[in-house]
């Protein structure tokens, strides 16, 4: 039974971990394209007080929001109105704040935070000089956290094209960007957008090219409350990287992985080409030699009665399938003049139910064995058949071919035009560049030291989180969390409590045969010997002897010393059990005398107690 036990437990404890551990079996799956460091281990639990991050190299743009004043001096709110919108709601007053959140896990550390709700947002800050995109990677990093969740709105980015005249005050949706990137979701559609404006070389306007979905799910970025970081980068190879928190989720071609694509088809079809008239498109036609066979009789029907079917017995005629319910009652608010005359609703016959059937009973219809309905001629290959008509293909004339969407227009700007429906939402620490070295060294000072911070906050949680993260991604996993769960309850029950139904004697005997431990019956027999010893000890000392001339009499009658010894004795016994049992007089004879031998002598055959002791129930 122990080995068994210890064994099952073994059993539970793999499942446990085996449930946990799958997680991040399938994490380094989904991430095979890119070797993803350890994590480290987390050792901090009191939080650090914040030290500002240090550029270490070229970048165009960098924003820790150390400083609250900092902010106005930079950043510039915007006061357009937003086109095609009605004018209470047209405004960008949507509210910014540079503060630190109540539960930030580094000490002082600020961010820029969202903090209406249901109206439009809009803010931006130039770039310390431009991006041209001349054969350097762009890099964009941020990180962001929705403090309060995300219901529908966004916390993407925009990086706008430089352009002379433009002024940031009047910055608005149809601001041009070159490039927009970042989380957004609304209901259960989650996104993170990669959009880039392609410009026409042969027509000069800007065209939208998404980028293919992420092949990871994202939903868990926007509902666990975490800060997640965020990350393009786009190659002058026309590649392109999208990371969550340092793990690639997304890479593909700006010529192959964008809908729709950069370069149009070089052939189109031509709208002036028309299908002929004698164009035959059918591949089968009917046989016009065949001719319906003489016997073919159209006439008959598919289904005919059961001529030997018979009404079965006790079917209910008089009675219909639909009553109405007796238990009905009419409205008290019922008009008939209004409502019209009120009729209780019907419900199923429970006759029917238990009869055979109600109503007119019909004969059953069994299929017509001489059936064959309506002739059709059998089809036969189309001599005339041409295949699907299609329009000619002829020269595209927008045809262009564009092999370096990476040279895209250059970046002036950045900001932010958002609406949503949930606030808190917290921006920090922005950067553009073009070295990834200068991004790994911003990240080591910033996001990594609070994303460590906010784990070491959760490590109490930090195993349930896990395994419901789990379950939310593979389903499955409940049933594994159910058996875990269950399976100890029931080994227990098993162990610790007893087998049902009664003991058997059989069994007791055994055990007490197997450890030489004395039985019930064992245990009375003994104090039963040792009472009677002591009862005969006191009677023979009280009790006078027979005369050697046998002047006594063979039969003796007790005497009173005798008695009142025994009446002393059985009073303490029975003060002692009063409250368990009572005392049965059992006599030894027939009557209160004892019969002696006239010549045996007290020693040699002392008197027995007139009383016994019931036997106390085990």
């Amino acid at each position: 039974m122990k080995f068994r036990f210890h064994f099952l437990m073994i059993m539970v404890i793999t499942l446990l971990f085996g449930s946990v551990n799958v997680a991040a079996d399938d994490d380094d799956d989904d991430s095979a394209i890119e070797d993803i460091p350890d994590e480290k281990e987390i050792t901090q639990v009191e939080k650090p007080k914040y030290v500002g991050p240090k550029v270490q190299g070229n970048s165009y743009f960098a924003e820790p929001f150390d400083k609250k004043e900092d902010f106005s001096k930079r950043w510039i709110l915007s006061e357009a109105m937003k086109d095609g919108a009605d004018e209470n709601i047209a405004k960008y007053d949507g509210k910014w704040s540079v503060e630190e959140t109540t539960d930030s896990p580094i000490q002082g550390d600020l961010g820029l935070v969202l903090k209406s709700k249901a109206k439009h947002h809009a803010v931006s800050a130039k770039l310390v000089k431009p991006f041209d995109f001349s054969g350097k990677p762009l890099i964009v990093q941020y990180d962001v956290r929705f403090q309060n969740g995300m219901d529908c709105g966004g916390a993407y980015i925009k990086l706008l094209s430089k352009k002379d005249g433009i002024h940031l005050e009047g910055f608005h949706d149809k601001t041009p960007y070159t490039i927009m990137f970042g989380p957004d979701k609304c209901g259960n559609d989650h996104k993170l957008h990669f959009i880039f404006r392609h410009k026409n070389p042969k027509t000069g306007e800007y065209e939208e090219k998404h980028a293919k979905k992420p092949s990871k799910s994202i939903d868990n970025y926007f509902s666990d409350k975490k800060t997640h970081l965020y990350t393009l980068i786009v190659n002058p190879d026309n590649t392109f990287e999208i990371l969550i928190d340092q793990q690639v989720i997304n890479q593909g071609s700006l010529l192959e992985d964008v809908s729709p694509p950069v370069n149009p088809p070089a052939e189109i079809d031509d709208p002036n080409d028309k299908k002929p008239s004698d164009w035959d498109e059918k591949e089968k036609i009917p046989d016009k030699d065949a001719k319906k066979p003489d016997d073919w009789d159209e006439s008959e029907p598919e289904e005919i009665e059961d001529k030997s079917a018979t009404k079965p017995e006790g079917w209910l005629d008089d009675e219909t399938s639909l009553i109405p319910d007796p238990d009905a009652e009419k409205p008290v608010d019922w008009d008939d003049d209004m409502d019209g005359e009120w009729e209780a609703p019907l419900i199923d016959n429970p006759k029917c139910k238990s009869g055979p059937g109600c109503g007119e009973w019909k004969l059953p219809k069994i299929r017509n064995p001489k059936f064959k309905g309506k002739w059709i001629a059998p089809m036969i290959d189309n001599p005339n058949y041409k295949g699907v008509w299609k329009p000619r293909k002829i020269p595209n004339p927008d045809f262009f071919e564009d092999l370096e969407p990476y040279k895209m227009t250059p970046i002036d700007a950045i900001g932010l035009e958002l609406w949503s429906m949930s606030d808190g939402i917290i921006f920090d620490n922005f950067i553009v560049t073009d070295d990834r070295h200068v991004v790994n060294s911003w990240t080591s000072q910033t996001w990594e030291i609070k994303s460590d911070q906010e784990k070491a906050s959760a490590s109490g949680k930090g195993i349930w989180q896990t395994l419901m993260k789990a379950a939310e991604e593979r389903p499955w996993l409940w049933a594994i969390y159910v058996v875990v769960l269950l399976l100890p309850i029931l080994l227990l029950s098993i162990c610790l409590c007893p087998r049902s139904g009664p003991i058997k004697e059989e069994d007791l005997r055994a055990r007490h045969k197997k450890t030489d431990e004395d039985t019930p019956e064992d245990k009375v027999l003994d104090e039963k010997e040792e009472e009677d010893d002591l009862r005969e000890e006191h009677v023979a000392k009280v009790e006078p002897k027979v005369g050697p001339g046998g002047d006594n009499s063979s039969k003796t009658k007790k005497s009173k010393a005798a008695l009142e010894a025994e009446e002393i004795m059985e009073e303490g016994t029975t003060d002692e059990e009063d409250e368990e049992e009572k005392l049965e007089e059992v006599p030894v004879q027939e009557e209160e005398e004892v019969e002696e031998s006239p010549k045996a002598s007290p020693e040699s055959s002392p008197k027995k107690s007139p009383r016994r002791r019931k036997l106390r129930k085990d």
